[in-house]
């Protein structure tokens, strides 16, 4: 091979890396939603209203792990971390390896940990993280289109994960994820984001 085809490759690495960079949150999110549509619930990210609505129950003095499914670009996790106690942790898990590098590279928090999996592989992520139970468990999964037999396992492991007096919280614009959570956690509360694009439902599944 000569000098000049071993080049291209680099250099088109290089291409790829500056398109990345500029490409910005909204685009990698766009891609995402491109690429795996069926579990990416919006093609716009929640709204600020939303994400203060969603986290104000949270007890963040006795909250030690958060765990949120589905990340995307982070929408959630920035707040998540301001709110977080400094000795918390805050793991989140996506199958899209797009949005996990994406992560990775622009949250550089040592409470911060992205994983590439299945929100139903939820407690084998928890405990190869060194932790037994979650406090709280975040999901803007779509779960109404989700393939067969995913949300029910999701919901089932999240059910056994989440520790006493915690709680499954899901945003979605369908009332499937808090049917789901109903099925599994003994008291379910609901709300809605009105000023969000579009509106959704908002659940808590308070494991008591």
């Amino acid at each position: 091979m000569s000098q000049g085809e071993l080049a291209r490759p680099r250099k088109w690495d290089r291409i790829k890396q500056r398109v990345k960079a500029k490409l910005g949150p909204a685009g990698v999110f766009f891609r995402g939603f491109l690429e795996e549509p069926r579990m990416v619930g919006s093609i716009i990210p929640s709204s600020r209203f939303c994400i203060n609505a969603m986290l104000e129950p949270v007890d963040w003095s006795n909250c030690k792990l958060f765990v949120e499914y589905g990340p995307g670009v982070g929408t959630f996790c920035r707040p998540v971390l301001e709110r977080l106690a400094p000795d918390a942790a805050l793991i989140v898990i996506d199958t899209n390896p797009l949005y996990i590098d994406y992560l990775q590279r622009t949250i550089p928090d040592s409470r911060f940990t992205a994983v590439l999996g299945s929100a139903a592989d939820v407690e084998e992520i928890v405990k190869a993280h060194g932790h037994e139970q979650v406090d709280y468990v975040l999901s803007g999964l779509p779960f109404s289109t989700l393939p067969d037999g995913v949300g029910q396992a999701i919901a089932e492991a999240t059910s056994r994960v989440v520790a006493k007096g915690g709680a499954f919280m899901t945003y979605q614009f369908s009332a499937t994820a808090r049917d789901l959570t109903a099925r599994h956690f003994p008291h379910v509360e609901t709300g809605f984001a009105l000023a969000n694009i579009p509106p959704c439902l908002l659940a808590w599944g308070w494991q008591r």
